[in-house]
């Protein structure tokens, strides 16, 4: 290693040795093949004297880039099972707002600022550098999607290829363009503060969410693992994770830790499992009475939890952002489920006439029957209109008939 790379670059150990965070702990468990050291990043992403990201900033994004973004980084996930690490980066731009600043980007938030390794050497970022490695061939191959976009659209993707719910996101944020614009470390949480509901609250109310919010987004612990050798929380390794999927060890939330669903609240609620981790701000969801009243709602009813889920993680994706347009781009239509009500064709009359004149051979019968008593058939109508004469007839009767009743 160079004397420059020594003065700028990121070591293994400086992505190890700081106190984690909730936020990292929450999503720490990238596959270990894909743990990679900084002077493994291309050289887009080297960092020069000033601390910036030599790459163009970009301020545009395209939505057709994004749609196919979006289907390289599902590619992406199925081979390198990285949903909880994608997650956690895009949280990790977004958590860092503050909403009682009002200048952007002064305030933090999703504006592509975790790319420079001012910021990715916070505490709580440790690891996330590893993160950009893994999606930035996606950004090379579209450079009209903005590093503040295509962090969210990662996290919400791995959400919902993870099984979790469709999320309703929107895009066209602008990057930030220097490391200057980063915010100062210290915005995110702790993952073992001496007052966790506490330290929950001041951290997530700051940036604007409320306790429905704090306990939803919490609720993404059903996916991932820590490593205490990274985090210092959790086991080398449990019955769970020993044999992966990717690198096997670390101690996960759930049984299943690469769903998305609502076991992380049910297991903690019960706590009878001793390889599953429970952190101090994951045991406060039960121990606060205001955020029990949630944590039980979703250990009950994973529907509601989804909902709310999804309502939140929009949110905090949002958190700080400058979009251009400023109402944003939505690309959610085609990646919904198709429905039938979607695909139902339009009320067509003709379609549900016969088109022919000829009847069927059983009317015909019923009708022959008929026209037989009146010496005619359908095959052979009347000479002479037989009906009309009837119909007269009738109607002569009905006259007389009134006549004498009245």
């Amino acid at each position: 290693m160079n004397t420059f790379q020594k003065k700028h670059l990121l070591s293994p150990a400086d992505s190890r040795s700081a106190r984690p965070s909730a936020f990292l702990l929450l999503f720490h468990s990238a596959d270990a093949r894909f743990v990679l050291s900084p002077l493994q990043l291309p050289q887009r992403l080297a960092v020069g004297g000033t601390g910036r990201v030599m790459s163009v900033p970009c301020t545009d994004t395209d939505p057709a880039q994004l749609r196919s973004a979006r289907e390289d980084i599902k590619e992406l996930l199925n081979k390198t099972f990285c949903h909880p690490i994608l997650v956690r980066l895009g949280w990790h731009d977004a958590g860092t707002y503050n909403k009682n600043i009002e200048e952007w980007p002064k305030c933090g938030g999703a504006n592509g600022s975790l790319r420079f390794e001012i910021e990715l050497k916070h505490a709580a970022n440790a690891g996330l550098v590893n993160a950009l490695k893994l999606i930035q061939p996606i950004k090379d191959k579209y450079p009209n999607i903005t590093y503040a976009d295509l962090f969210q659209l990662a996290s919400a993707t791995a959400i919902e290829e993870a099984g979790g719910p469709q999320i309703p996101m929107k895009y066209g944020r602008l990057d930030v363009s220097g490391p200057e614009q980063c915010p100062e470390e210290g915005r995110l949480p702790d993952a073992g503060p001496r007052s966790p509901a506490d330290h929950l609250r001041d951290t997530f109310y700051r940036m604007g969410l409320n306790d429905k919010e704090i306990v939803a987004l919490s609720g993404a612990h059903t996916l991932g693992r820590s490593r205490p050798d990274r985090s210092g929380w959790g086991k080398p390794e449990t019955k769970y994770t020993k044999d992966g999927p990717g690198a096997p060890g670390g101690q996960s939330w759930t049984v299943q830790w690469l769903k998305f669903d609502n076991s992380y609240f049910k297991e903690i609620k019960e706590r009878k499992d001793e390889d599953l981790l429970v952190l101090p701000t994951d045991a406060a969801l039960f121990e606060d009475p205001n955020f029990k009243v949630y944590a039980t709602k979703y250990a009950e009813d994973q529907d509601a939890f989804f909902k709310d889920y999804a309502e939140a993680h929009a949110k905090l994706s949002n958190l700080g952002a400058k979009f251009d347009p400023p109402e944003g781009i939505s690309i959610a239509d085609d990646s919904k489920p198709v429905t039938a009500a979607a695909t139902a064709e339009p009320f067509v009359a003709a379609k549900y006439s016969y088109g022919k004149r000829e009847l069927s051979e059983t009317m015909k019968a019923k009708i022959r029957a008929e026209y037989e008593g009146f010496g005619g058939s359908p095959d052979k109508p009347l000479n002479s209109n037989y009906f009309l004469n009837i119909m007269i007839l009738i109607a002569g009767l009905a006259f007389v008939t009134s006549l004498i009743v009245n």
